[in-house]
C-alpha cells in the first residue's frame, strides 16, 4: 500500500471542511426572498394550494372557452337533467347547464375575492402605517374608527352594507358586493400593519433616517412598508378565501351577486329546495366553494411558514 504523506492528509482535511461549510455559506449568502422561495418549494401544503389556485385562475380567465354552453341560456326541455355527456353536471330548474354556471362562477368569485382584498389593502395599509408611525391622537382617532367597524360581526355588517347599497344585477351589482366586503376587511389590515409599524419604527435604521432628515413619507414607504410585507402577504392570501365565503353567503341570502350573473352562492340558494330529488344541483357549486377556499388556505399556510423568520 502506498503511504499517504502529511501534506496529502492535510489537503484532504481541508477539502472535507470546504465541502461541509460550502452549503452553510451558500445558505447564508441567500437573500431572504430566495430563502422564502426555497422553503416554499419544499412545502407540500403550499404546492398543493398553489396548484389549486393556478387551476382556478386558468378556469376564470378562459371561462368563455372552457364552458360548453352559455351560463344564462335556459332550455325548458332540459330542466333537471341528470349528469350526462351533454350536460356533465346536469341542468337546473331553468334548463341551464350547471357546468357552464360553475365555470363562469369561478370568474365572479375570484373577481370579488381578489378585488375586495386589494381595495381593503389600499385603504387599510396606509391608515395602519400612519396610526402606528405617528401615534398619539392620530393613532387614537384612526383606531377608534376601526374598532367601531370591528364591533359588528363581519356577516352582519356586510348584510347591512348590501341593504344600503341595494343589490343589482350585472357589473354594478358585483362592484357593490366588492365594496361591501372591502369595507368589512379594512380594519383587519389597518390593525395588522399598525402592530408591525409600532415595533419597526423603534429600530436603529429608522432613527438614523430621522437623524439624517429623511422625510416621513419616504421612511414609511421605503423602509417601514417593506418590513411589513410578510404578514400582509399571508393575510391577503387567507383574506381572499374569506372574501369568497362572504360573497357566497351574501348571494345565498339574496343580497350578493344577482341573477342572471352566475354565482355559486346564488345557485346554492336557487337549488337548495330541490336537494332531495336533485342533490347534484347544490353539490357542485358547494364543491367549487370548498376547493377554492381550501386552495387559498393551503397556499396561505405555506406562505406563512415560508415567510415567518422564526421558522428559518
Amino acid at each position: 500500500m502506498k503511504p499517504i504523506s502529511g501534506g496529502s492528509v492535510r489537503e484532504a482535511e481541508l477539502a472535507g471542511v470546504a465541502e461541509v461549510t460550502r452549503p452553510a455559506a451558500a445558505t447564508r449568502s441567500e437573500t431572504p426572498l430566495a430563502q422564502a422561495v426555497r422553503r416554499l418549494r419544499r412545502s407540500a401544503t403550499a404546492l398543493v394550494g398553489a396548484g389549486i389556485v393556478a387551476v382556478l385562475l386558468v378556469v376564470a380567465i378562459f371561462a368563455d372557452a372552457l364552458a360548453p354552453q352559455s351560463p344564462i341560456t335556459s332550455d325548458q326541455m332540459q330542466t333537471f337533467a341528470r349528469p350526462s355527456w351533454e350536460h356533465p353536471l346536469g341542468t337546473d330548474q331553468l334548463g341551464r347547464d350547471m357546468l357552464s354556471r360553475v365555470v363562469h362562477g369561478t370568474r365572479i368569485s375570484l373577481l370579488v375575492g381578489v378585488s375586495s382584498v386589494v381595495l381593503a389593502l389600499f385603504v387599510g395599509v396606509p391608515f395602519g402605517m400612519i396610526a402606528g408611525y405617528y401615534g398619539g391622537r392620530v393613532d387614537t382617532s384612526i383606531m377608534r374608527v376601526m374598532d367601531l367597524i370591528l364591533a359588528f360581526p363581519i356577516y352582519l355588517l356586510a348584510i347591512i352594507l348590501m341593504i344600503i347599497f341595494t343589490p343589482t344585477a350585472g357589473l354594478i351589482g358585483t362592484m357593490k358586493v366588492t365594496g361591501a366586503i372591502a369595507i368589512v376587511r379594512i380594519p383587519i389590515y389597518a390593525r395588522l400593519v399598525r402592530g408591525s409599524v409600532l415595533s419597526i419604527k423603534e429600530k436603529e435604521y429608522i432613527e438614523a433616517c430621522r437623524a439624517l432628515g429623511v422625510r416621513d413619507p419616504w421612511i414609511l414607504f421605503r423602509h417601514v412598508l417593506p418590513n411589513c410585507l410578510a404578514p400582509i402577504i399571508v393575510t391577503t392570501t387567507l383574506g381572499i378565501a374569506t372574501s369568497i365565503i362572504v360573497e357566497a353567503t351574501l348571494s345565498f341570502l339574496g343580497l350578493g351577486t344577482q341573477p342572471p350573473t352566475p354565482s355559486w352562492g346564488w345557485d346554492l340558494k336557487a337549488n337548495v329546495a330541490f336537494i332531495q330529488a336533485n342533490f347534484w344541483l347544490s353539490l357542485f357549486p358547494g364543491l367549487a366553494i370548498f376547493l377554492t377556499v381550501l386552495g387559498f388556505n393551503l397556499f396561505g399556510d405555506g406562505l406563512r411558514d415560508a415567510l415567518d423568520p422564526r421558522l428559518k
